[in-house]
Formats: C-alpha cells, sequence, structure tokens
C-alpha cells in the first residue's frame, strides 16, 4: 500500500539534507495532439500528494512472436509444448540491472528506498510524493484534467508544453511514467464521480429482428427431400442446421478442465431466456443448465426477463454453445460492475479488467508505454457511485479456459496505439499457455458502426478510408467474419458473406474485414495476403505505413496492415429468445462462439487422445486451408464502396472460410 499523506511528509524531512546529483535528462515521452476528451486545468498544489508508477522495460517483448510460433506451428519440433504461466512471467521481466539503475536514480533525487514499492513481477516500481517532489525529478509541471464528458477528474503533467523527462543515462531502462501523459487520480481529493446514463450506443457485434413475414416453416424447394429439422434452413438457422453445415456430430465428452469460456460485457443473460432456446431448438440441453459464473469485479451473473441489461448478447453466445458442446460446460467471464458495464458498451473500453482477473502480473506489468490499467479508458476500483463495486481490482483470481470467444469490438482508432499493443502482447502471452482466443469481427464490413469515425463509421476528411476494427487487428488472435445461406439454399450448398439489411442504421449489415493500421501482417498469412492481392486485385488506392494520416493519405486501406478476419461461421437468421420473444438474430458475434465450440469438441478428441489443447490456431490454418469451406460469393460493402469481395483462397471478408468438422478433426490429430 502507497505511503499516506503524513508518512510521506516525515520522510521528506528525515532526506532533506540529500541533495540530488546532477544530471542531463531527456524528454520522454509526448503526444503529438492533446488528449481530445481531457481539458486541463489548474495546477495541482505544490503539497499535493501523487502516487508515482514507474514502468520498468521488459525484456523480449521483440521475440514473443517467434515464441509463439515455436509452439503453434505445425512443422515446429516445439509444437504443443506450451509455457506455463510462471515461464511466461519470467522470460518478460525486466532484468536486475534495469531495476538497480532505476532505483539508484531515485534514491540520488531524494527518493529514499524505503519508501518505494516494487510489483511482484518486477515490473514497476511505486512511491508516493508530493507535486513538487515529482515536478523536481522529472522536470515538469502537474495540472488537474477533467473528462468532457463523466466529469471526472485527473491530474498529469502539461503533455504539450513541458512535458516529462527523465535522465538520460537510464531512459532505456524505462518504459512509461504515471502520472505523466497517462492522466491518474489525485489522492489529496475526493472526486464526485458523474455517471451517465446511456446505453448500448456500441454495438456488441450482433443485432435482431422480431418475427415477421419470414414463414418459420419455409422449405426451399431443393430441401424437399432433407430431414425435416434441415428443411427450413434457408430462412431460419438452428443447432441441427449449423451441426450439418459443418458435419459437426453430436457432443458426448466431458473432459475435466475442458470448459468454454465467454466474455461478456455490458449484456446480462436471462435463464428463462436461454431455458426457452433449450426446449425449443436444442431438447438435448437439459433445463436449468447455465454457465459456470466467473465474476469479475463486481459483475451480475444474470438479470431479469425484461431487464435493459438483458439485450440479448449473453443470451446467444451461451445458446450457441451449450446446443454444441453439451454436456460440457460454459464458463461465464462478466465483467464489471452494473454501474461501468453500460458505460463500457457505449464508450472506449474492452478487455482489461477481465485480462486483470485471468493474469495477475497483468493488473501492473508496463508494455508499449502502458503501465496497469489506464483511467482515463478502465474502470477505477473500488467503484466510488452508488451501488458500485467497493472491492478491489480482481487480478489473477481465474483460470483461463483452453478456448475463449468475445463478441465485442470497436474501431481501432478508438484505443491509444499503446494501450491495445499491451493489450494484444497479452493475447500472445495466453498463446503461448495453450489457449485459443476467438473474436467476432464486426458488422459493418469495411467501416465500424454509424457514429465510430463518420456518421457511416469510417474515416478521413471525406468518409471513404476503411476503418479497421479492434481486437480482430491483434495477429495473436483469431477474428471470426459471418457467412449466411440464401432462403433457397440448403446446408449442403455454399455459403455467401453474411450481407443483410435489417434497417435503420444497419442497412448494411456485413461480415467486417481489411488491414490494420497499427499491426503489420504477421508471418502466417503474409503468402494468403499476397495471394489475394494477386488474383482478387481490390480496385481501391492503397498505403502502405502503420499510424496513418488519415486527413492527408490519398489511400482508402493499409496494404501492409494484418489483414482480418481469419476465418469465418455462419451469423445470419439464428432463432433465439431473448425478453420471451424468439427472435432472428445477426452478426459475427453468432460465429465466434460458433467456431470456438468446434475447436472445444476437437480439444475433447485430443484430450481423450493424451494430447494438448490446439492452442493458437492460425499457423495451423493458414499452413492447411484445406480444412475449411472456401466462401468465394459476396462482398462486405461500407463507406461508400463495395467493400472487398470473397474470392478463392483467403480474403478480407471471410478469412479461409467455414469450419468442415471432420477435416479439421483429422489434421488437429494427427499433430502432437
Amino acid at each position: 500500500m502507497l505511503l499516506s499523506r503524513l508518512a510521506a511528509a516525515i520522510a521528506l524531512i528525515a532526506i532533506s539534507s540529500a541533495a540530488p546529483a546532477p544530471s542531463a535528462h531527456a524528454l520522454h515521452e509526448k503526444r503529438d495532439v492533446p488528449a481530445a476528451d481531457w481539458v486541463k486545468g489548474a495546477r495541482i498544489e505544490s503539497d499535493a500528494i501523487l502516487p508515482m508508477r514507474i514502468g520498468l522495460t521488459q525484456t523480449n517483448l521483440e521475440k514473443g512472436y517467434d515464441y509463439l510460433m515455436e509452439v503453434s506451428d505445425p512443422e515446429s519440433d516445439k509444437y504443443g509444448k506450451y509455457w506455463s504461466m510462471e515461464e511466461v512471467h519470467d522470460i518478460f521481466a525486466p532484468p536486475k540491472k534495469t531495476v538497480r539503475a532505476v532505483r539508484e536514480w531515485l534514491a540520488s533525487s531524494g527518493i529514499h528506498g524505503s519508501r518505494v514499492i516494487q510489483s511482484d513481477n518486477n515490473g514497476w516500481l511505486a512511491f508516493d510524493a508530493t507535486v513538487d517532489e515529482a515536478e523536481r525529478l522529472l522536470k515538469a509541471e502537474f495540472y488537474e484534467h477533467e473528462h468532457k464528458h463523466s466529469g471526472n477528474v485527473r491530474v498529469g503533467c502539461d503533455e504539450q508544453e513541458i512535458p516529462y523527462h527523465v535522465p538520460k543515462h537510464i531512459q532505456e531502462h524505462i518504459d512509461y511514467v504515471t502520472p505523466g501523459i497517462k492522466l491518474t487520480p489525485v489522492v489529496k481529493r475526493s472526486v464526485k464521480v458523474k455517471r451517465e446514463s446511456s446505453f448500448a450506443t456500441k454495438p456488441t457485434g450482433r443485432t435482431s429482428k422480431p418475427p415477421g413475414n419470414d414463414d418459420p416453416q419455409y422449405m426451399a424447394p431443393s430441401a424437399a427431400n432433407l430431414p425435416p429439422d434441415l428443411r427450413g434452413c434457408g430462412l431460419n438457422i438452428t443447432p441441427p442446421c449449423i451441426k450439418a453445415l459443418y458435419e459437426i456430430p453430436d457432443a458426448t465428452l466431458k473432459s475435466p478442465g475442458n470448459s468454454l469460456g465467454l466474455y461478456e460485457q455490458g449484456s446480462y443473460f436471462n435463464k428463462k431466456d436461454v431455458d426457452s432456446f433449450f426446449a425449443e431448438y436444442a431438447p438435448y440441453v437439459p433445463q436449468g443448465t447455465f454457465p459456470v459464473p466467473q465474476l469479475i469485479d463486481g459483475a451480475n451473473y444474470s438479470v431479469s426477463l425484461n431487464s435493459s441489461f438483458n439485450s440479448g448478447e449473453a443470451n446467444i453466445d451461451i445458446d450457441m454453445a451449450y446446443s454444441l458442446i453439451y454436456p460440457q460446460t460454459v464458463t461465464l467471464y462478466q465483467t464489471d460492475d452494473q454501474i461501468y458495464e453500460p458505460e463500457e458498451v457505449a464508450t472506449t473500453n474492452l478487455f482489461n479488467t477481465f485480462l486483470d482477473a485471468l493474469d495477475g502480473s497483468y493488473c501492473n506489468y508496463t508494455a508499449f508505454g502502458e503501465t496497469g490499467d489506464d483511467p482515463s479508458i478502465d474502470p477505477i476500483y473500488p467503484d466510488p457511485a452508488p451501488g458500485g463495486y467497493k472491492g478491489q481490482r480482481q487480478c489473477g483470481v481465474y483460470k483461463p479456459t483452453n478456448v475463449i470467444s468475445a463478441s465485442y469490438g470497436q474501431a481501432e482508432a478508438d484505443l491509444p496505439i499503446k494501450y491495445s499493443k499491451r493489450q494484444c502482447n497479452e493475447f500472445m502471452k495466453l498463446g503461448l499457455q495453450g489457449h485459443s482466443i476467438l473474436v467476432a469481427s464486426g458488422d459493418y464490413g469495411v467501416s465500424s458502426f454509424p457514429g465510430d469515425g463518420d456518421a457511416d463509421g469510417c474515416l478521413g476528411p471525406d468518409g471513404i478510408i476503411f476503418n479497421p476494427q479492434y481486437p480482430s487487428n491483434c495477429p495473436y488472435i483469431t477474428s471470426v467474419g459471418g457467412t449466411m445461406l440464401y432462403p433457397n439454399q440448403t446446408v449442403y450448398t455454399p455459403e455467401s458473406v453474411m450481407h443483410v439489411n435489417l434497417s435503420g442504421t444497419a442497412q448494411n449489415f456485413t461480415s467486417s474485414g481489411g488491414f490494420s493500421n497499427y499491426y503489420a501482417q504477421p508471418d502466417y498469412q503474409q503468402a494468403a495476403v499476397a495471394k489475394y492481392f494477386a488474383e482478387a486485385n481490390p480496385p481501391y488506392p492503397y498505403y502502405s505505413e502503420f499510424s496513418v494520416n488519415v486527413n492527408k493519405t490519398k489511400g482508402i486501406y493499409n496494404r501492409i496492415g494484418r489483414g482480418y478476419p481469419d476465418v469465418a461461421a455462419n451469423g445470419a437468421k439464428f432463432r433465439a429468445y431473448t425478453s420471451g420473444v424468439d427472435y432472428y438474430w445477426y452478426g459475427t458475434s453468432l460465429a465466434s462462439p460458433l467456431f470456438a465450440s468446434v475447436l472445444t469438441l476437437i480439444n475433447e478428441e485430443r484430450f481423450k487422445a493424451g494430447k494438448g489443447p490446439v492452442g493458437f490456431v492460425n499457423p495451423t490454418l493458414y499452413k492447411n486451408p484445406d480444412v475449411l469451406n472456401d466462401i468465394t460469393n459476396g462482398t462486405n460493402v461500407g463507406c461508400g464502396s463495395e467493400g472487398f469481395h470473397a474470392a478463392k483462397g483467403w480474403d478480407p471478408a471471410t478469412g479461409l472460410g467455414t469450419p468442415n468438422y471432420p477435416r479439421m478433426l483429422e489434421l488437429f490429430m494427427s499433430l502432437a
């Protein structure tokens, strides 16, 4: 626990005779443009107490990709030889010389060693300091900053005129200092938090419509000779349709420790809705079959039938997973209290408290200039709001499941690049330990959802630049796009890119895909992407740079960026209940838990044979694309364009294609 103001004052008296050694300082960090949502206010009083944290430079982060390929590439001698969590922590921890150098600098500057706390993973050093001490230490000035929308007050340095500096001789050892240009609360004050009550303006990767003129008993002419439960799949996707599409057998195995994990944020499930789905569409799942709760930072488990929090997302994820993997269980990773959750769906925030709960070191370790959660983005616990979670942030309290699906995302431009890279790095660490992380690619084609960017979800002054999605842009996860059957098709005809008109802001509701402006194409997909460009030759001007200035570039997508999605699965016309109504559901948020269920079933067979989990599957799938059903029809429109067309092989609409369970099983069973 950091020192109190009184204790810090006593310590100051004790070391007042210590004279800081002169040292040449260098600018350590500065924003190119001011933070858009934070307004600089008054300068902080010199005797206010700041909780200082210095993130220490990690080692071997540049080798993370190579380490992951060693255990994930099917041609590697080390395939499947996953690391323990302790091995992962040790390989990336700062070296002892880094810790020693920074401690010596603090001591020479008057910060006695007894005041400095070191994290368990050696990732950071923390101490309390007066503003006067901090300003002398960092050659900076500290000011209040108030958030334009929430009224939250944070403290940070003057990021434009007088940003912070550190001595040149230790600059290589320091990744980041807070408060700096990253803002933190002021310990001295009790800030009243003003909360907005807006709900779900950021889509969660799905949408729905109630039953209308579509005939639930519809049968395509070509389906007349099919079994009754497969005749209407062109208009009504149900578990029997999905199993037939991808040749998925009825599940019978339940290996210990192989529960399928579902990440949920801002949407809760309702027990009656889930039971109604089982009764109608998956009667082999017993009534009362609900997920194993792993609730994070005050999250609720379920809500009442007519609750505004029963928005359907959690229901359909649970419905999809249980209908394919039962008798295996589903584990629910529900994040954050009910004060933060609805805001998070409407604002910029994903995954940090979830990753904190899976990996205790993630709570505080430093990477890419980010140390721990970002208080300007992430929830702060204890939550001072009435009804908020009053406990401490939960760090390392749950073991990750072998496969985790998340049906949430947003534009990569919404998040600071260092913030997203730190998260992406954590997905790499989970992959090293043998975990498969799957995410929905999104539902607005080459754009983001309306209003995320310009009114149409696009970038640039003319609104024509494609807007790539996060976390699909991260090369360490498996991004899942969406496909669909047309009304006159059956489960034995090829699918197309999911593309439907759901009216309003979802008139072009289609599988998201494109190329990142933050991340380069990983080696495992370069050949597939090059083949797409050579053969499909998308007719748009492009640029080849990262962190592009969208106000000046003449291109509309990044030719050298990480391409997504990696794979796809059905994401249209799924029947499920919400608030007691049987809806048609659409979106890649259906596709992600579907593909995750396939991997969970394959893991069951591998465990039965004495093998380990499949882990990070991208390298294996890109080297063996024939185990997937290639999608060659359709396009993912957006930003005034036709987007990217599906093509033979990988494409930025449906990736490598949809699962072919028998072929995938044969491949993964052949590996060590």
